[in-house]
C-alpha cells in the first residue's frame, strides 16, 4: 500500500482499534490459481507471545485445500470514508485551484494462516466472534442459546482460521495536507451530512487542526 509519510499511521492502539471496530476483512491469498480474495469477520486476539486473527471459512469454501498451511496472506481491514467535495474547502472562493478527493481509513496485515479443523478450537472462536458482536443486543444471543445438536452440525461444516500477524500498516488519508481553513471548512462540511461515515472522517479531520 503507498503510503505518503503524512497518512501514515504508526499508532498501535489506533491501528488495533480500526481492526477491532471494522472487522469485517478482505481476506487476499495467491496459490496456484492466482489471486482470490474472500470476505469475514475477523477477531484479534493478544498475547504475550503473538497477536493473531480468528475466524472460518465454509468446509465447502475450496480455500483450505488449495492454500498451503502457514502461506503467506493478506488481509485489509477498511475503515470510515467518503467523498470530500471541492464545496468544502474555503479556498474554492479565493482561487479556484482546488479538485475533489476522498478521504479514507486502511489497515492492512500480512501473516501466516492456519487452517484449524478441532471443532472445540471452533466453538471457542465463535463464542468470541459472538459474544463481541451480540454486546450492545438488548438480550445478547449466544451459541448456547441453539440446539446442542444444531450447533455440532454447524461445526462440521466450518474450517477454523488463525493468521499470525507479521506486520501491521495503516493508512489514515483524512485532510493532512490541506490548510487549516480548508481542514475546518472539510470538518464542517462532512458534519452537516448525512451517515455515519462522514461524521466518522470529520472526528479523525478535528484531530489534525
Amino acid at each position: 500500500m503507498y503510503i505518503p509519510k503524512r497518512f501514515l499511521q504508526n499508532d498501535m492502539n489506533k491501528l488495533k482499534g480500526m481492526m477491532a471496530n471494522y472487522s469485517f476483512a478482505t481476506f487476499i491469498t495467491q496459490n496456484e490459481s492466482g489471486l482470490e480474495a474472500n470476505h469475514m469477520p475477523l477477531i484479534l486476539s493478544e498475547s504475550a507471545e503473538k497477536d493473531v486473527l480468528q475466524g472460518h471459512i465454509a468446509k465447502a469454501n475450496p480455500l483450505w485445500k488449495n492454500l498451503k498451511d502457514k502461506s503467506e496472506v493478506l488481509i485489509i481491514f477498511n475503515g470510515p470514508n467518503c467523498y470530500i467535495s471541492p464545496n468544502y474547502y474555503p479556498t474554492k472562493h479565493e482561487h479556484g485551484k482546488v479538485v475533489p478527493t476522498w478521504n479514507y481509513v486502511s489497515v492492512h496485515v500480512k501473516g501466516i494462516v492456519s487452517f484449524i479443523h478441532d471443532e472445540q478450537w471452533i466453538l471457542t472462536m465463535l463464542n468470541n466472534l459472538t459474544d463481541q458482536y451480540e454486546e450492545n443486543q438488548p438480550v445478547p444471543w449466544s451459541v448456547g442459546d441453539a440446539p446442542q445438536v444444531y450447533i455440532d452440525k454447524m461445526l462440521s461444516a466450518i474450517v477454523g482460521l488463525e493468521i499470525e500477524i507479521v506486520s501491521i500498516a495503516g493508512k489514515w488519508k483524512v485532510s493532512q495536507d490541506k490548510t487549516e481553513e480548508n481542514k475546518k471548512g472539510v470538518f464542517e462540511g462532512l458534519s452537516q451530512e448525512a451517515g455515519s461515515n462522514a461524521h466518522n472522517i470529520a472526528r479523525l479531520v478535528k484531530e489534525h487542526f
